[in-house]
């Protein structure tokens, strides 16, 4: 289960933001103005390749 859930620091009080947790094998993914709605399970190196692909700029 992933309990240790973040969200970028960049967000500030903000509350319309995605937050990210984590487990040793999966990678959770959620709204924050919906927490209970659903989480993207993913890969762990599924999601490293979609955060270099969003800091490369390839996402257009």
């Amino acid at each position: 289960m992933i309990s240790n859930w973040q969200k970028s620091t960049r967000s500030g009080q903000q509350t319309a933001c995605v937050e990210v947790g984590s487990t040793p094998d999966l990678v959770g993914i959620r709204d924050t103005k919906n927490r209970d709605g659903g989480t993207l399970l993913v890969d762990p190196s599924a999601f490293a390749a979609l955060v270099d692909a969003v800091k490369a700029d390839r996402l257009r």
